[in-house]
């Protein structure tokens, strides 16, 4: 709101797809984009011309669905639309735009069932009764936005029988939203939906009339954001030359709120004479406490007690994360972690958003991993933490909920730049890291010589986030093979591999044999080829033109 959204806005990449697609259903399809020259066969969708009509259809889209990842800017879009809206420089066929979020439907449980009417009043006090039913007379002028389907506690049933058709008749909510979206509730009305693609499942897409899916920023994007946030377009691009030297940071930009925390992060370090600046981040790590560190300075006048919020804000995140809660409420949550007496303070605003609405106000971290960050934040920080229960409760987990949380309290272990923190808050729980330190590992060594891929594939990322060459060549120790034959690898696991086998001096073998690997993948696993014995490398996938080109220059044995 401060900068103003219609300047700082980066346009996003959004690209027509398939209903059919099973890779944008997975949310795979940035993966797929890596190949080289796929971005040639994306139809790409400007934010602007979602509702217009299409060259070859008689009429606009009714029902959209607009899919993408956690933090790959759907809210900021819907954003966008809504500011567009109400400056009047787009979609002015639209009379009236309703925004309502699925988090807030969530809360309505005490009301089992509402009219459309009745829904849209609570949400907009402006609008009178009789005003409000001469304007859904025309339902043609009428856009809804429901925002966060992933968020949604129901189940929508787009049973006929479950359906209504009059704003006045009182219904559960969600057959309010499935009868939006089959038309029989104002007939005419357009529907636009985001959700994350794990959510597409609980629609009925075939009565969607465009699907969409948000991809990110593409490198062009990415230092135009840069140069905007920092306000500066030679600080901006010298950030974005940094960041590219760092394959996992880099392609973690892709995301706008990891944009966000990255030149938040990078901001006081980029604005310090060269000659004074310390050393690049080099993990998530290192950047979360960046982070951390840029919110610590910028507030060290406000709290006292800084350290005290920080670690009731991580029990709580740590909370959300065993409990899959990622929507904090004022009165439950906030108040149980003692955070009520600090709700005004921009210190606590530097890590959660809040929303308000006129019977319920709820906070969320501005991103999933800042909230898994902070969770892990608390068991350093705080003594009586109980992080064996952590570690016992990751062991037996089938859901990977406390991967995240693991890889960040490896790397918090071993973080040299957590100095700079320290310095505010005081030395972080020395026996919590040593436990830490131990269980990584024992966990290591054993993990990277049993029979586990996935498990050995986990041991890497935390291997990865210690940046402990030392630590890294203990778990690895001598005659290591490593076997992920057969096991699907994202470009961003390759680039971790490829840092881990560097590290430990020389791998006996690696086992790539049936692994779909492709050039972005080969291109990232490089470095960490040459330092192996032997490399089992065939790949139904892979075209003889792509592994030449992927290891041209490297020395085999």
């Amino acid at each position: 709101r401060t900068m103003g959204l219609e300047t700082q806005y980066t346009e996003l990449m959004v690209i027509k797809q398939d209903i059919k697609d099973e890779l944008a259903k997975d949310g795979k399809t940035q993966e797929r984009l890596e190949e080289e020259g796929i971005t040639m066969n994306c139809e790409r969708v400007w934010t602007e011309h979602l509702f217009k009509r299409r060259p070859k259809s008689k009429t606009p889209f009714k029902i959209i669905v607009v899919s993408g990842v956690a933090g790959i800017g759907k809210t900021i879009l819907v954003q966008k639309i809504m500011s567009d809206w109400a400056r009047g420089t787009q979609y002015q066929r639209f009379a009236f735009v309703f925004l309502f979020k699925f988090r807030e439907l969530n809360l309505l449980n005490n009301e089992p069932q509402m009219s459309l009417t009745t829904l849209i009043e609570r949400r907009y006090k402006h609008l009178t009764h009789d005003k409000l039913i001469e304007i859904l007379q025309k339902p043609e002028s009428l856009l809804f936005i429901l925002d966060g389907l992933e968020e949604y506690k129901h189940k929508l049933d787009f049973t006929d029988t479950q359906l209504c058709s009059d704003p006045n008749d009182e219904v559960p909510v969600h057959i309010l939203v499935t009868s939006l979206v089959s038309q029989t509730l104002l007939k005419g009305c357009s529907v636009l939906i985001t959700s994350r693609p794990t959510a597409l499942e609980s629609l009925d897409m075939e009565r969607v009339d465009e699907f969409v899916e948000i991809v990110g920023f593409f490198p062009e994007q990415r230092l135009v954001y840069f140069k905007k946030f920092f306000g500066d377009a030679d600080v901006g691009t010298k950030t974005v030359q940094c960041i590219e030297g760092n394959t996992i940071l880099y392609s973690m930009c892709v995301s706008p709120s990891y944009c966000w925390i990255i030149c938040s992060a990078l901001k006081s370090h980029f604005m310090t004479p060269e000659e004074e600046r310390g050393a690049a981040p080099r993990t998530v790590t290192e950047i979360f406490v960046m982070f951390l560190h840029h919110i610590l300075t910028n507030h060290r006048q406000e709290d006292e007690d800084q350290r005290r919020i920080l670690i009731s804000l991580g029990k709580m995140a740590y909370y959300g994360v065993d409990n899959s809660t990622h929507v904090f409420n004022k009165k439950q949550e906030m108040s149980t972690f003692g955070l009520q007496p600090v709700l005004s303070s921009s210190f606590l605003s530097g890590f959660l958003h809040r929303q308000s609405t006129q019977e319920h106000t709820t906070y969320t971290f501005y991103q999933f991993t800042l909230q898994e960050f902070m969770a892990a934040c608390s068991f350093h920080l705080d003594p009586s933490g109980g992080v064996e229960e952590l570690l016992k409760k990751r062991d037996s987990s089938k859901d990977g909920r406390f991967e995240i949380v693991t890889r960040f309290l490896a790397g918090l272990a071993w973080c040299p730049v957590l100095k700079t923190v320290e310095e505010i808050l005081g030395e972080f729980e020395g026996t919590t890291t040593q436990q830490i330190q131990e269980w990584v590992r024992q966990n290591a060594k054993q993990a990277l010589r049993g029979r586990d891929q996935s498990e050995a594939l986990r041991v890497c990322h935390w291997l990865y986030e210690t940046q402990n060459e030392e630590v890294i060549r203990d778990a690895t120790g001598e005659n290591l093979k490593m076997n992920f034959s057969s096991m699907t690898l994202s470009a961003l696991d390759c680039a971790v591999l490829s840092s881990v086998i560097s590290c430990c001096g020389e791998l006996k073998k690696l086992g790539l044999s049936g692994t779909p690997l492709t050039y972005e993948c080969i291109r990232r696993l490089t470095k960490g080829l040459s330092c192996c014995s032997k490399v089992v490398l065939l790949s139904p996938h892979l075209r003889a033109s792509q592994v030449h080109h992927g290891i041209e220059g490297l020395v085999w044995p």
